[in-house]
């Protein structure tokens, strides 16, 4: 996938759109990001990390009682099998290392399901560093479990109980806090958006997903798949295929599909595909996955999906639910309801023109489903 342009833009996305007070911390960032990315000690020092405590490289599973009653070969890339049950842990290793290196001694961090918070927790117990995870009350709700694992990791958690209370709030309220706190905190972002340099260092933190399945796979695939909210999972198993001739089809929550219903505005800093009325006001998404309740996109994957490089899709909640309960009981794996709509399209495309019989998948399972047994046990049956 591409570098970004000197102002940040993949095509006519990304950018900075930031209060001035946030202009010199953003050009520090992408200046200390692009000495750690060149230089080798670093490398490597996240390399030992990824292998040693993150549990790297994930496997790759194939999925044969699936396969066997779709009529294709569906390969599993299994990030819900790295240290804290997601891939998140890829990204934010990555940055509290560099925060480290930049002489911050805290970390500031949105989450909506909660996996980028317990990862952010978990990496800023490690590296000795102060955590406040921001979540909207309304996701703190309904993700109780990852809330217990934040704070047990020793990371204040706080409420935010303004707008729709879900990641989008979380959001704004965490990049207020890095304003009032930019000299000793850095902003641990979670996906693909944000102020430029984010897009494009998440997604080169999260390229290890791309680049590891690529080797594991005995042959590229016909169609990489991964669900897309903010999109960061998507645009790191991306990294790893955009030169081959496989499909890249990256799956939307109906509610909350920014690719799909979004048009161009700017959002948390960044301009990308935005669901915003006719007067750019953003509107809310819904979706029964936290991690996909954002009404914006990364603006990779808005430049990817422009260019027709990358298709993107949608499914209802009630296929993602029939999604999770399909693939625990006929492969035993319980996926996060994130990861369960990569699942629901290949369920809904698997014998059609959009995905023939005998081709072959890679999907990627961003995470596991331990976090939502609360919302799965009033739901699936």
């Amino acid at each position: 996938m591409s570098v970004p342009t000197s102002t940040g833009r993949f095509g006519e996305f990304g950018g900075r759109y930031v209060p001035e007070s946030l202009v010199p911390a953003c050009a520090a960032l992408e200046a200390a990001f692009r000495d750690a990315w060149s230089d080798t000690a670093f490398r490597e020092r996240l390399a030992h990390l990824r292998t040693t405590y993150a549990g790297r490289p994930t496997a790759l599973t194939a999925a044969e009682r699936l396969s066997a009653e779709l009529g294709v070969t569906l390969l599993l890339k299994r990030e819900d099998l790295a240290h804290t049950g997601s891939h998140k842990i890829n990204n934010v290793l990555g940055q509290a290392l560099l925060a480290q290196r930049m002489g911050k001694t805290r970390l500031i961090a949105e989450t909506g399901a909660g996996q980028h918070g317990v990862a952010t927790a978990t990496a800023a117990a490690l590296f000795g560093m102060r955590a406040t995870v921001y979540m909207g009350e309304r996701d703190i709700a309904r993700q109780r479990l990852n809330v217990f694992r934040m704070e047990l990791l020793g990371a204040e958690v706080i409420p935010v109980t303004s707008g729709s209370r879900t990641l989008k709030d979380a959001t704004n309220e965490a990049m207020r806090a890095w304003v009032a706190a930019v000299d000793e905190a850095h902003f641990c972002l979670g996906s693909v958006g944000g102020p430029h340099p984010y897009p494009w260092l998440v997604r080169e933190l999260q390229r290890v997903i791309g680049e590891e399945a690529r080797a594991q796979t005995p042959v590229i695939p016909d169609v990489v798949v991964a669900c897309v909210g903010g999109g960061s999972n998507a645009a790191g198993t991306f990294a790893g295929f955009v030169d081959t001739p496989a499909r890249l089809i990256g799956v939307e929550a109906a509610g909350g599909a920014a690719m799909t219903n979004g048009t161009p505005g700017v959002v948390h800093g960044y301009r990308s595909l935005v669901l915003q009325d006719a007067a750019g006001q953003v509107l809310e998404a819904e979706s029964i996955a936290a991690g996909l309740d954002y009404p914006g996109v990364g603006p990779e994957h808005a430049h990817l999906g422009t260019t027709g490089r990358a298709e993107y899709r949608t499914v209802t909640d009630d296929e993602v639910l029939d999604a999770v309960r399909r693939l625990a009981r006929s492969e035993g794996i319980i996926c996060a309801l994130e990861s369960a709509h990569a699942v629901a399209w290949v369920l809904r495309a698997a014998g059609t023109p959009d995905l023939p019989t005998g081709s072959t998948v890679l999907l990627t399972l961003s995470g596991r489903g331990d976090k939502d047994m609360a919302t799965l046990a009033g739901e699936v049956r």
